[in-house]
């Protein structure tokens, strides 16, 4: 597979670490275009909590309304184990990070065409800060288990894994296994 790097990776990086409460939600804190990263506003009772993941509103509002979720899947990843960096051609990536863990969670932006491209960024999400995160398509991402139990993140992307029927190439770029690749995550 073809790699592209972006000219320097390291020069424009910025880190948020994000905390959620059950009144107000963050949206887009990524200065990188297509990215979004919202707060879970939890409903809490007595029994637990409630959080809306993704409703079709707010995915037509971050102009994802042609690019609904189409699947969906759920990842298990623990301590101190790395997933990616990869990126897609075509799939947007919907991760939604509960917990019980945290995840750091690096953002490379490698589209030629972005006023950000070459921005890196990483976010701290899941059990401090739950939240969802939409990665668009050439959005080089990556994410670490930075806690101490095993973390769960669902992803509900609005392509078929290997289309349909399981029958074409898989739509990503990977690049953890590329010893070359401008694109790692610091452990």
């Amino acid at each position: 597979m073809t790699s592209r790097s972006p000219q320097s990776p390291s020069t424009l990086a910025s880190t948020s670490t994000l905390t959620s409460t059950s009144t107000s939600t963050l949206a887009s804190p990524s200065l990188l275009p297509g990215v979004r990263v919202e707060l879970l506003v939890r409903a809490v009772d007595q029994r637990g909590w409630l959080a809306e993941l993704f409703r079709a509103d707010v995915l037509e509002a971050a102009g994802l309304g042609g690019g609904r979720p189409v699947m969906a899947y759920l990842s298990l990843t623990r301590p101190g184990a790395t997933r990616g960096p990869h990126e897609h051609r075509e799939q947007t990536d919907f991760f939604a990070f509960v917990g019980p863990s945290d995840f750091e969670v690096t953002l490379w932006d490698n589209r030629p065409g972005s006023s950000t491209y070459g921005r890196r960024e990483t976010f701290v999400l899941g059990a401090s800060g739950p939240a969802t995160l939409i990665v668009p398509p050439g959005v080089v991402h990556a994410t670490r288990n930075v806690g101490e139990v095993e973390g769960l993140v669902l992803n509900f992307p609005n392509r078929l894994y290997k289309g349909p029927g399981r029958t074409e190439p898989v739509d990503e770029i990977r690049y953890e296994d590329d010893n070359g690749s401008s694109f790692s995550v610091e452990v």
